[in-house]
């Protein structure tokens, strides 16, 4: 197999648009060639997903440098380690995870699934434990633990029959897959792509978000094998070539991220016309289209006795949650979900609120973010703005006390896909009481399935008992974190990421499917991530972590060679914090 690299990514810039017949030309190729990745032996598939982490570990110092000059902040800075760790450390993680999947697929016939890490959970559910499942697992990440819940009807007996459908039972003919890449975190285009390949045996064309299009060289560059055998494409341009393509003829199905109201315009047609459509269930798509979309993402605070350290710790992990990126993420906390009569809640806030206001400014690097900023905070003028407003900026902002009746308030129906988070109070008996009344709050009246989390103290949890789990399996969400942000599930590459199913075109919420899902489970229904209340050293996600530019080019080397003398380097490092 090549391993010819591209234009060096350092030297290149990419187009912002492509003529129509080089398109053509692409989708042609891709077409010529989806039978031949459908049929292509599994030690081969193999080699092409060795190469690409080969690959991604080769570019990742380039491309963390360009995202941070494009997002305009310091590279020796919290906000450019968040391009370490949502970049190459992620899509490094996931590509190894898989590559051991599909090692054990070419060498058994099938995905080692160990039945001790079989679990029960409410409702008949089995799930898969899933991490940790390695001593450096173990050493880096002390207390976490992540679970794979699968639908109903998925049980002990036939789980090993809905894993591995893609590798195990590919479909002949292939299929050529447009993923259009979304425009915030580097890794999610790619990776949709390594999921339409290995997964889904599907060849692909990604097309770049224009926001973040600086990284095309490096994507190419790391894909570089697969796209000189033919398996892969790329193409740049606006939403004019994002049409074309939807509506070529050589493109078999669609995978899109990004917001609800882009999959729409895409499936239906914009305006009058596409607004007619929808409520007809008439799509102008006849095609395959999977999602994963934007999300009013709730955090639930469950009320205990928390100490000082405790309250300051989680106004940390509260902040990271709303703010990391820029609150540019589809998995941002937008509402935070309080007890009315938490003694605590107004020392939280006030420690919260200290923690945003600590922060430095981020310029706001995604189209539209002051004018989304604006329209939250005209509908919620009571809303504290944590730094200053400049042009060119958008600072954290939290309104506190939204009333949780008002079923059409806008933080409750939209995503501000900026630094801005509602907080909302529910009146409760009890902190049992209160989850009930939280989980129902948050699947009945706020939009998106794609993750949710719920923060609470150990003796809070131990008095709930079977109770805390029965508000888990509950949780309509595709993702639930228990202490920490659900944005673990996109990040740790053998659970899955994407919305609840049950989602139609017609009432997208947070999309259909999921991604990454290293594992290669059929049939998920959510992925849930579970850890301490507290965390010493300081998780290096948090955004207040002094160190995390030193740590994350360490976790990005360790998974291109996952050595025990790797780690103490990386807990030196995180002890910065």
């Amino acid at each position: 197999m090549t391993e010819t690299r591209r234009t060096p990514a350092a030297e290149a810039a990419p187009p912002t648009a492509e003529p129509r017949p080089e398109l053509d030309r692409k989708i042609e190729r891709l077409g010529g060639r989806k039978k031949a990745w459908a049929a292509l032996p599994v030690d081969e598939k193999i080699e092409h997903a060795r190469a690409l982490l080969a690959g991604t570990l080769r570019v990742a110092r380039g491309q963390v440098e360009a995202a941070a000059a494009a997002k305009g902040v310091p590279l020796a800075s919290a906000p450019a380690a968040e391009d370490w760790l949502s970049g190459p450390y992620i899509q490094a993680r996931t590509l190894r995870l898989l590559i051991r999947s599909l090692e054990e697929v070419r060498d058994e016939g099938r995905v080692r699934i160990d039945p001790a890490r079989i679990l029960d959970r409410p409702g008949g559910r089995v799930a898969v434990s899933v991490f940790p499942d390695s001593l450096l697992d173990r050493l880096l990440y002390g207390g976490f633990s992540a679970e794979v819940w699968m639908r109903p009807g998925v049980t002990r007996d036939n789980l090993g029959e809905q894993v591995g459908g893609g590798v195990l039972r590919p479909d002949p003919e292939g299929a050529v897959a447009l993923v259009l890449g979304a425009g915030n975190v580097a890794s999610i285009g790619p990776l949709d792509v390594v999921h339409k390949l290995f997964n889904e045996g599907r060849v692909a064309l990604l097309k770049f978000n224009p926001v973040n299009e600086y990284l095309g060289p490096f994507v190419e560059d790391a894909f570089s094998g697969l796209i000189d055998a033919g398996f892969v494409e790329t193409a740049y341009g606006g939403a004019d070539v994002g049409e074309y393509l939807c509506f070529h003829p050589g493109v078999d199905e669609i995978h899109i991220t990004g917001s609800a109201r882009t999959h729409d315009v895409i499936v239906f047609g914009p305006g009058a016309e596409g607004a007619a459509r929808k409520a007809a269930g008439r799509p102008r798509l006849g095609k395959r289209i999977t999602s994963e979309l934007g999300n009013v993402s709730p955090t639930i605070l469950v009320p205990g006795d928390w100490s000082e350290a405790d309250l300051r710790f989680q106004a940390q992990n509260v902040a990271t949650q709303m703010v990391q990126n820029g609150g540019f993420n589809c998995n941002a906390t937008k509402v935070l979900v309080t007890h009315e009569a938490w003694p605590q809640r107004r020392r939280f806030l006030d420690l919260l609120g200290e923690v945003l206001a600590a922060l430095p400014a981020r310029p706001a690097y995604y189209p539209g973010a002051e004018e989304r900023f604006e329209t939250f905070l005209a509908a919620y003028p009571q809303a504290r703005v944590y730094g200053e407003r400049r042009p060119g900026e958008v600072p954290p902002a939290l309104a506190a006390g939204v009333d949780p009746e008002n079923r059409d308030g806008l933080a409750f129906t939209s995503e501000s896909f900026c630094a801005f988070t509602a907080e909302t109070a529910l009146p409760a008996k009890n902190a049992a009481r209160f989850l009930e009344a939280a989980v129902e709050f948050c699947n009945e009246r706020l939009y998106g399935t794609l993750n949710a989390g719920i923060i609470l103290h150990p003796a809070t949890g131990r008095a709930l008992g079977g109770r805390l789990e029965e508000a888990v399996a509950a949780l309509r969400y595709g993702s639930v974190g228990v202490n920490h942000w659900p944005a673990m599930s996109y990040a740790l590459g053998s659970t899955t990421w994407g919305a609840y199913p049950g989602a139609t075109l017609d009432d997208i919420q947070s999309g259909i499917g999921v991604v990454h899902n290293a594992r290669l489970f059929d049939a998920p229904e959510k992925s849930v991530i579970r850890g301490p209340f507290r965390v010493f050293p300081k998780p290096v996600w948090f955004v207040t972590h002094r160190g995390a530019h030193r740590v994350g080019p360490r976790l990005v080397a360790l998974e291109g060679d996952p050595s025990l003398a790797r780690v103490p380097g990386i807990v030196i490092a995180a002890l910065s914090g």
